[in-house]
């Protein structure tokens, strides 16, 4: 069966999230995709009848076992990929929140994602990240403060 998100006729609507606890936010390494290897927030593909809301939470769950809840909206980022033809392989528009961890200590769903790490936002430097991480993390540290 073919991968439906692959050679799009139409952009896909995605959810991450920037889990917030102690000061810490958690990143995944992607296992597989134009993004493996790279640490990223994890998240995924919004399904027909879900909210945003409802969407980001089930994602978070699926790919980590961590129960969140949703605060603000800290971003949005496009994830395009050309083939050597230049014709679009893949097409994401990426809503990113910020949220608050409930619960769960976190392990990766392994298909997804090879790694998780709980890490203060200035740690990211340091990683091989997929592009504007460091901006929707800080983004998301600052919807969080005073809530």
């Amino acid at each position: 069966m073919t991968d439906p998100r692959t050679y799009p006729d139409r952009p896909y609507l995605a959810v991450s999230a920037a889990i917030i606890r102690d000061g810490r936010v958690l990143v995944a390494r992607r296992a597989k995709g134009a993004s493996t290897g790279l640490y990223t927030l994890p998240g995924g593909v919004v399904e027909a009848g879900e909210t945003l809301h409802q969407a980001v939470v089930r994602e978070i769950a699926e790919e980590t076992g961590i129960t969140i809840e949703p605060v603000a909206l800290a971003g949005q980022r496009e994830f395009i990929t050309r083939d050597d033809a230049g014709k679009v392989s893949r097409h994401f528009v990426i809503l990113c929140f910020a949220a608050r961890w409930l619960a769960g200590e976190g392990t990766p769903q392994i298909e997804e994602l090879s790694e998780l790490r709980w890490l203060r936002p200035g740690e990211l430097a340091s990683l091989k990240t997929t592009e504007g991480l460091a901006e929707i993390v800080a983004a998301a540290f600052e919807r969080m403060e005073g809530i």
